[in-house]
């Protein structure tokens, strides 16, 4: 049974929602110089899921009542080595493959250099990426715990990069 006060918060959530879009829908449609700011400074640059969900979950709270116990943990990635590998480094011994942060699927697909590739931005801003995958079982967009097995690596060698705002991080700090 779903409770009273959650029915009302959300129906609050819901109602804020609607607001907002509204009054960006009137902005937008203005004028030109309304919608060419928006365009700019809005729709042309990429949305960072992790800043947005944390800015939500802040003002609004969580959308569904068992999100807002959910925690970042680390999960310790099993290997036997680490060496240098383009940008980030290889893992060599990994059979599946676990996140080390929880976040949000936001590419599936092969990158030159990795092979088949899942970048996951993690809910601390930071941009995990995984290649040298096979066997993948997400989707795009989805929500993954940092326990939830999301593919298996080939030749249980598996590449990964840690990244920031455009800058590449140190691997050594991650693993």
């Amino acid at each position: 049974m779903i409770p009273k006060n959650y029915i009302k918060s959300l129906f609050i959530r819901i109602l804020i929602s609607i607001i907002i879009f509204l009054t960006i829908s009137i902005f937008i449609n203005y004028n030109d110089k309304c919608f060419l700011f928006f365009k700019k400074n809005i729709y042309d640059k990429t949305l960072n899921f992790s800043s947005f969900t944390n800015i939500y979950n802040k003002y609004f709270g969580a959308i569904l009542p068992e999100a807002e116990d959910l925690k970042v943990n680390k999960n310790e990635l099993i290997y036997k080595e680490a060496n240098i590998f383009h940008d980030g480094a290889v893992l060599s011994g990994v059979s599946s493959v676990s996140p080390f942060k929880s976040g949000i699927v936001v590419f599936i697909g092969e990158k030159e250099n990795y092979g088949e590739t899942i970048i996951i931005q993690g809910m601390d801003g930071i941009d995990y990426w995984y290649g040298n995958l096979s066997d993948i079982s997400i989707k795009l967009y989805d929500y993954i715990e940092s326990n939830t097995v999301i593919a298996n690596a080939k030749d249980n060698n598996l590449y990964v990069v840690f990244i920031k705002k455009g800058q590449v991080l140190d691997f050594e700090e991650f693993i």
